[in-house]
């Protein structure tokens, strides 16, 4: 099984523009991210819209494709990215999509998600985190519940499910809550069934991506990890993680 992991980088950020290339203990971000997954997959790239980018992916030895500037969303940037590598002859067996915000993302979390597509049936693979503190339960971080075996039920920016017969600060005694990680793998021969489907009445409510596959009757398959993700959204965010990644030096 050939894996391929997928960084998409766009220049363009409301909040922080030139996101990817924030200086973060000495290293733009995009770096970090590139550097932390590189043994993780068979072969990674940084998918951009920016030369800026790629040039800085390039200097430090990292491999960039340029791609277009109107994706919707990662999902549709790395289906793009993997035409164009499958169309200059390689081949790949999973796409690992790799968020370029998250430069203390887990590497062991990215092998455990391909580790997942030894079993044939899984079509898509994603990360949840279980819930330890009631302060938690908040509208806003993306829940998600599961079956018996992993798969998705639904996700939602609600706190789902609802215990009705509790208050909430006790609602971790009554169920299992996860948060929900974003970060996924498809098999190549899925993705762009993906990213052709219509936009669902419930991905309109929500505006979560993944909402469109399952209602289209796709499948995902949850790993649970308790690798708390922080990824870098604001500039108090920037400050964070430049804090940890000197105190790791």
């Amino acid at each position: 099984m050939k894996t391929l992991g997928i960084i998409p980088a766009r220049y363009a950020s409301t909040r922080l523009p030139g996101k990817p290339l924030i200086d973060l203990a000495g290293k733009p971000m995009i770096q970090h991210v590139y550097e932390r997954v590189l043994h993780s997959v068979d072969h990674l790239v940084v998918a951009t819209d920016d030369q800026r980018i790629a040039d800085r992916v390039a200097a430090f030895g990292g491999h960039a494709v340029i791609t277009s500037p109107h994706h919707p969303n990662g999902t549709s940037r790395c289906n793009e990215t993997l035409k164009i590598l499958q169309n200059s002859g390689e081949h790949y067996d999973v796409v690992v999509n790799i968020q370029g915000d998250e430069p203390l993302i887990d590497p062991q979390l990215v092998q455990r998600l391909i580790s997942a597509f030894s079993h044939s049936a899984v079509q898509i693979v994603t990360a949840i985190r279980s819930v330890t503190d009631p302060g938690e339960l908040v509208e806003g971080p993306v829940c998600v519940v599961t079956d018996h075996s992993g798969r998705a039920l639904y996700f939602s920016r609600s706190v789902i499910p609802f215990v009705r017969d509790l208050p909430r600060h006790l609602w971790l005694q009554a169920y299992p809550f996860n948060h929900h990680i974003g970060i996924y793998a498809f098999r190549t021969t899925i993705l762009s069934h993906l990213v052709n489907l219509p936009e669902s009445p419930l991905e309109a409510a929500e505006k979560l991506e993944q909402l469109r596959w399952l209602y289209a009757g796709y499948h995902i398959h949850c790993i649970s990890t308790t690798f708390q993700s922080i990824p870098v959204d604001t500039p108090e965010d920037v400050l964070k993680v430049r804090k940890l990644l000197t105190q790791c030096l």
